[in-house]
């Protein structure tokens, strides 16, 4: 499961890193402490409707998918992660995993561990603090009780793909973000990459990440705390 993220660049130093064109919105502030239902960011592609290449993109989506089909904003809470293995099949996801694919920079995740004296947090990393791209899905609904000419009509939702965890990343949880490598980040975005099977075989090539866990303090429990320190070490 990924339930508390960190991002920690700026919009300038981000777009860089996944050869963004353009920017959709405002900028977002860095973020240590990313908690579902809160406004994220996500690099998408779109085909060009005259035939030209894809343009790639950053906006900003709330944390927690709404499909097209849901009748109120209830869902996205329970629809933060979605499953790599049945992503491709599940109604609450099929659609965006065919054609509405996105990655959610990230400088690493926080996970709970549980122990005989309690669950105990880290924070999972890349071994040289690099940035992460997480493979995730993204929606646009139409809120049925804002009037169709509003542009506030439309909110954009997304989720982060998880698969089994293993390695020392297994035995703090059984699940972890699906984490893409730099030369597979386009394969994921490609918006011409329809087919169920096109998908599936992009999710399967993804290989297990080399992540390094570090103890932190309890204050990454509380949304409300937000800044560096929480990712120092625990004594």
């Amino acid at each position: 499961m990924c339930g508390r993220y960190v991002s920690a660049r700026n919009d300038h130093e981000l777009r860089l890193l996944f050869d963004v064109e353009r920017r959709v919105g405002e900028a977002l502030a860095p973020s240590y402490n990313i908690a579902p239902t809160q406004h994220v960011r996500i690099v998408r592609e779109e085909a060009d409707g005259d035939g030209g290449a894809a343009v790639r993109e950053m906006r900003n989506a709330r944390w927690g998918l709404l499909p097209v089909w849901a009748k109120d904003r209830r869902m996205a809470s329970r629809l933060i992660n979605a499953r790599s293995e049945t992503v491709t099949d599940k109604p609450a996801f099929r659609a965006a995993a065919a054609r509405r694919r996105c990655v959610l920079p990230a400088d690493g995740y926080y996970e709970w561990q549980k122990t005989a004296g309690g669950k105990v947090p880290y924070y999972l990393h890349g071994p040289e603090e690099e940035a992460l791209a997480f493979a995730g899905l993204y929606e646009r609904w139409a809120d049925p009780g804002v009037g169709g000419d509003d542009p506030d009509r439309w909110v954009w939702t997304c989720t982060v793909l998880t698969r089994p965890a293993s390695d020392s990343l297994g035995r703090i949880h059984d699940r972890a973000p699906v984490v893409l490598p730099v030369d597979m980040v386009g394969d994921w975005l490609d918006p011409e990459a329809t087919a169920k099977e096109r998908v599936r075989e992009i999710l399967d090539a993804v290989p297990e990440p080399h992540l390094v866990p570090r103890r932190v303090g309890g204050a990454v429990g509380s949304p409300r705390n937000n800044d560096p320190s929480l990712l120092a070490e625990a004594d």
